[in-house]
């Protein structure tokens, strides 16, 4: 069975998206509809800004996002997914590929989550960290013991996991994962805690946004990052991307759950290779592709 992944923040890059508007007229089409959804050049910015530019979360999100959803259109008749997952920002994605999410629709709402979440990131200093080479548990431990607000934020691939929290806990925590025995505990540059209990007023915000906005029966199920199991419901891929916010990205666990429901060939789409090696780390033996451009 065919399984089509999509990345979230970090895997931006300048230039990213130039090949496809040049190479299609129906990007070219996406992308001038997304300039004028936005309100501004974000093709400018993707094509010809800056690392720097780029890295901004109200451009990030959008850029990843049209650059996935964009290839998975002009792959035209050969995109044929069994089941789908994003990492994310990547699940909004995701949800277009599968025919839940309207492409307007979809840019409206991450462009509303990334601006929710810089607001979030504003009100208190926060940030993530990496950790490298701790099974769960002991992160889950050392998390919980910390005084002040720092929790697991994605369980990216057995021992990789990212936390996420206020600047001072989040230190804290990267001492005692080294002294827990972690090969690295390395604080991420990063706008806010993402996926963390700071991220709240950016989940209420995007809450009654995702509410007003129209989800079809989905063409196949898709794995959510809260859940990490399939889902086709409408009502419950609404409640599963309103508490992504501030839940845990479950990567590890969705992954091997697409496994056991019989993923064999897993396709990113979108920029970049992340999510590749991160399903080889959780199982050598899975297939993995790039959709290309």
């Amino acid at each position: 069975m065919k399984a089509y992944i999509f990345p979230g923040q970090g895997a931006q890059f300048v230039g990213m998206g130039q090949e496809l508007y040049q190479q299609s007229e129906l990007a070219k089409g996406m992308f001038e509809k997304a300039n004028e959804i936005l309100g501004f050049s974000i093709t400018d910015i993707m094509f010809n800004g800056t690392a720097e530019d780029l890295k901004q979360t109200k451009v990030t999100q959008p850029a990843i996002f049209l650059h996935s959803v964009i290839l998975s259109k002009v792959l035209g008749d050969t995109f044929k997914p069994d089941m789908v997952a994003g990492h994310s920002l990547g699940e909004f994605s995701a949800l277009v590929a599968n025919g839940t999410l309207s492409f307007e629709d979809a840019l409206k709402l991450v462009s509303q989550r990334a601006l929710a979440m810089q607001k979030a990131c504003e009100i208190t200093p926060s940030t993530m960290a990496a950790v490298l080479g701790l099974a769960d548990e002991v992160v889950e431990e050392v998390c919980a013991g910390i005084d002040g607000i720092v929790v697991p934020a994605n369980y990216n691939c057995p021992s990789q996991l990212v936390i996420s929290g206020t600047v001072k806990a989040i230190n804290d925590a990267c001492e005692k994962m080294k002294e827990a025995g972690a090969k690295r505990a390395l604080v991420l540059p990063v706008g806010g805690a993402f996926h963390s209990p700071l991220m709240e007023p950016a989940r209420e915000e995007l809450a009654a946004a995702i509410e007003a906005t129209v989800f079809s029966k989905p063409q196949c199920p898709i794995y959510q990052n809260v859940t990490t199991t399939a889902v086709t419901d409408p009502k419950e891929i609404k409640e599963n991307l309103i508490a992504q916010l501030t839940a845990p990205v479950k990567w590890t666990q969705s992954v091997q759950q697409m496994m056991a429901d019989g993923a064999t060939l897993f396709t990113e789409v979108g920029p970049g290779k992340v999510l590749q090696g991160l399903v080889k780390k959780i199982d050598r033996g899975a297939e993995v592709a790039s959709a290309g451009m």
